[in-house]
Parts: C-alpha cells; structure tokens; sequence
C-alpha cells in the first residue's frame, strides 16, 4: 500500500515538475522577441541555450536508458525542441563571429561531448545496469555544475545592492522546480534526480533570501559587461564600469536573466534536465 501511494505521489510531482520547468523553458521568449523584432542578438550569447540543449539531451538519454522515466522523457524532450528553436533563431540573426562562436559549441557540446558519451557507455559498458549509473552520474555532475551558476549573480546583487539583475519571480519558479524534481527522485529512489536538486533549491532560497535584503535598495551600481573574446573565441575577461545607459542596461537585464534560467536546469531547466 504504501509503495503504490509513492508511485501515485511520483507521479503527481513529475507532472507538476513538468508543468513548472516548461514554464522556465519558456521565460527566454522576451529575449528573442526582442532579437527577431530587432534583427540583431545585440550583446546576448547562445552559451546558456547550447547548455540548455545539452543537459536536455543528456537527460533524455538517462531517461530513455531507465525503465518507466516517462516524466524525465516528455520534458527533456519538450526542451530539446524549445532550445533548438532558440538556437536556430539565435544563427538567423547572429552576427558572422557570434555565429561561428554557436556552431563551434553546439559542435562541442551537443554533437562532439554528447556523442561520446553515448558512443562509450553503449560500446564500452555492456551492463544496462552499469551504463544507467555511469550516465547518471555524468547527469547528476553536470547538473551540480548548471546549479553553481547563479552564484555569479548572487555575487552581482551582493556587488551592486540591486536586485534588478535578479528578477523574484524566477528565481521563485526555479526553486519550485527544484522542489518538484528533488521530491519526485526522492520518491522513485532516484538519487541522480533527487541530489543535484538539494543545490538547486537551496540557491533558490538563497537568491529569494537577496531579494528581500537588496530589494529596497536605492544606490545601486550602474554595471557594463565589456567582453573581450581570445582568438579561440572564449571570454577572457569582464570587467564593470558604472558608464552605461539605460538602454544597454535593459539588454544586460535580460541577458543575465536568461543566463540564470538556461544555466540550470533540468533538470534540469536549466533544467538541468532543466533542473533535473
């Protein structure tokens, strides 16, 4: 009786958690409807959509490796789609070097990184067992990796004393997500789910706990990102300045907002899985 009711609570959580990180999937939407209606990705970068897509495939292929994943299988895959959109839409209207940055990480990540993880651990490892611990594991690191992320704009918040560059209601509704998805992987004994989200809830609180601090707050510090690109094309340095105006201050706004959300998820998100 009381293995059926967790397998009914499971399930109850899955949905909402999937219903909660669709809504995450979604919040980048003003940004490229800024980028079509402008023609331009203007100071944007495809980084956190490339990991986005990523941890989403990642994630799909330990659901599709685990027996009755469906809940991990139909978000990851909703995601997928979600952030190849963004992808796409973020190539049409990048410039010739932001572009060619794009396809050097979607060929890093999601088809040289990806690859041989699946490569390895079907060619490699012939215990099905084996292969679904190996590949959780590799999904658990990454997604502990994606959840550090908001600790650079926790930083900027602490920097600045402004919370303009940490909206409440996201990191509300990733703390939330977190919550959905560490309670479901409690519930099926999966602790390459339920872990990783114990970081992401506890960052969401801590972001929430900023808010209330800083929202108040009137000398806030006016930041500029110059970014400074290697012949590589990776970011080298970033420096603030408080010589900015209001227009390019807004762009910084959503940019750093589609950083947090991208960057967790999914759950894993971000959602890791965005979240995840």
């Amino acid at each position: 009786m009381a293995t059926i009711h967790a397998f009914h609570l499971a399930i109850v959580f899955g949905i909402l958690g999937n219903i909660v990180s669709f809504l995450v999937y979604l919040a980048p939407l003003p940004t490229f409807f800024r980028i079509c209606k402008k023609k331009s990705t203007e100071g944007f970068q495809s980084l956190p959509y490339s990991v986005a897509l990523f941890s989403a495939m990642l994630t799909l292929y330990y659901g599709y490796l685990k027996n009755r994943a469906i809940m991990l299988i139909t978000i990851n895959s909703i995601g997928c789609a979600i952030e190849s959109i963004y992808l796409i839409i973020f190539m049409i209207y990048a410039a010739g070097r932001a572009r060619i940055y794009t396809a050097k990480l979607l060929a890093f990540f999601n088809l040289g990184l990806f690859g041989m993880i699946v490569l390895c651990t079907s060619l490699l490892i012939k215990q099905s067992y084996l292969r679904l611990t190996v590949v959780g594991w590799v999904c658990a690191i990454f997604s502990v990796c994606v959840f550090a992320a908001p600790l650079s704009i926790m930083r900027l918040v602490i920097k600045t004393k402004s919370v303009e560059f940490m909206p409440f209601s996201l990191s509300f509704f990733l703390t939330i997500c977190a919550t959905m998805w560490f309670s479901y992987g409690l519930l099926t004994d999966d602790f390459f789910v339920a872990t990783p989200n114990i970081l992401g809830f506890t960052f969401g609180i801590a972001q929430m706990i900023l808010y209330i601090i800083y929202k108040d707050k009137k000398n806030v510090v006016l930041p500029e990102f110059k970014v400074e690109d290697a012949p590589n094309g990776t970011i080298t340095s970033i420096q603030l300045s408080t010589t900015e105006t209001a227009g390019k201050l807004n762009a910084m706004n959503q940019t750093q907002e589609s950083k947090i959300v991208e960057g967790i998820g999914d759950a894993p998100t971000e959602a890791i899985e965005l979240n995840v």
